[in-house]
């Protein structure tokens, strides 16, 4: 399983975790398991048309996956997923 790295902000919504275990073979597979563990999760993140947030990166190891394949970017057992909100417009990220 990839290890997603959780940011403060979104802590509340995985119960304080900083590090949740998901299964997938690729990003969005990845996001829908830890949403499936903490309904809520994906609406931080996802846009109405499924991309992430424009003000939210998410790095695959040390890749930005706007970058790779966008959700589609395929992910092993052992990588880390960073989810990383911009300095300047964050403020949906914690209050949205």
């Amino acid at each position: 399983m990839a290890t997603v790295l959780v940011p403060t902000p979104l802590r509340r919504l995985t119960n304080g975790q900083s590090k949740v275990d998901a299964p997938g073979d690729n990003i969005a597979a990845v996001f829908r398991s830890v949403n499936d563990q903490y309904p809520g999760f994906d609406e931080k993140l996802m846009d109405d048309e499924g991309n992430v947030k424009r003000f939210i990166n998410v790095f695959l190891n040390n890749d930005e996956i706007r970058s790779l394949q966008g959700m589609d970017t395929p992910v092993s057992d052992d990588d880390k997923v960073s989810i990383v909100p911009a300095m300047a417009g964050g403020q949906e990220l914690q209050h949205g």
